[in-house]
């Protein structure tokens, strides 16, 4: 018999109030040319100073270089964001300009702008849908499902979430390879722009290599990417995975409680906030991709309906590094102590 549940209350407080919500986020959508170019020049202008400034430092001592680097490495958030609203068409009111822009903030980020764009319009239209998991999301298993798991899925599973792989290897695997390969699921399109990124990202680097030295220009790009890369896993890794989550099943699956109560809102110290781009409203962001990141803030400030979403600080988040599963029973993130006791489904059995 199939079971049902009442609404998720979103993080440890009442059920968030929807009603009128495709009105309240209309106000926001609109993008301004101005503000955009702002951030834009705000963003890329200082990035390409600093590795004027790493040239010239490289004569000096990499003492002033890798201070640089990391530097670098946080403006390649800021610079992901605008990529990010790029994909979902929000940056610039033209889909040629947040294309033409997109694909340049995807070179620098080494991001294929069309595939990332498919796969995250995946990972919106399926946030916190446990039936529709797998594209553009952290692989996150279910309690029961672990337990029905053979021996070696286990194994892999358990290596994945472990925090040094999930948050130091990974993100450079992600951005440095995984990103260069076209996903099945891409049409010829997207496989094609892939491709034509990697070419692209190839010529930049030739370019810059020739200038700062190959092996100089490795290690700057390396510390930057290392940055970035780690940095932008874990936002999106605390997105969707903190305590009171919102997961459910089809048909319960509800597109505005999932965004409210199954995207959190990060609330950052303002320096982090402004590089990584207000994504910490990421509660909004889910409820409308439309939003301009510059709007996300304004919006939070303005309506009740989202300011009853609970914050997520900075020393809370920290204990998301301890959920591994989702235990729907108790419909929850847990650990892996949940499982003592539990005895293991025999494989292929949920």
């Amino acid at each position: 018999m199939e079971r049902r549940h009442e609404p998720k209350p979103s993080q440890g407080c009442t059920p968030p109030q929807t009603t009128g919500w495709k009105d309240i986020v209309r106000k926001y959508q609109n993008s301004s040319a101005a503000r955009s170019a702002w951030q834009l020049g705000n963003t890329l202008v200082p990035y390409a100073l600093l590795w004027v400034l790493m040239f010239h430092a490289l004569r000096v001592s990499w003492w002033l270089v890798v201070p640089l680097a990391i530097l670098a490495g946080a403006f390649l958030i800021r610079t992901f964001v605008i990529f990010h609203d790029c994909t979902h068409g929000s940056f610039f009111k033209s889909k040629r300009a947040n294309e033409v822009t997109g694909f340049v903030a995807g070179l620098l980020t080494i991001t294929p702008f069309h595939q990332w764009r498919f796969e995250h319009s995946v990972h919106h239209s399926a946030a916190g849908d446990l039936d529709r998991r797998g594209i553009g999301d952290v692989w996150t298993l279910t309690v029961q499902e672990y337990l029905a798991a053979s021996r070696w899925r286990r194994f892999s599973y358990r290596v994945f979430r472990n925090p040094i792989v999930l948050f130091g290897i990974a993100p450079l695997l992600l951005f440095l390879v995984v990103n260069r390969i076209p996903v099945k699921e891409a049409n010829s399109t997207v496989r094609r722009w892939v491709w034509i990124t990697n070419l692209a990202l190839l010529l930049m680097a030739g370019g810059l290599a020739s200038v700062y030295g190959l092996a100089n220009y490795l290690a700057i790009q390396g510390i930057a990417i290392a940055v970035a890369s780690i940095a932008g896993v874990w936002l999106f890794y605390v997105q969707h995975q903190f305590e009171d989550v919102y997961w459910e099943r089809r048909p319960d699956w509800d597109f505005a409680q999932a965004a409210l109560a199954g995207s959190s809102f990060y609330r950052l110290p303002k320096v982090l906030q402004w590089f990584s781009g207000n994504i910490g409203y990421h509660h909004i962001h889910h409820l409308s991709p439309r939003i301009p990141n510059y709007r996300l803030a304004q919006a939070h400030a303005a309506e009740p309906m989202f300011q009853q979403v609970r914050p997520l600080t900075l020393r809370a988040s920290v204990k998301s590094l301890g959920f591994r599963l989702w235990d729907e029973e108790n419909r929850r993130l847990t650990g892996y102590a949940v499982l003592k006791g539990r005895a293991r489904c025999p494989d292929g059995v949920e």
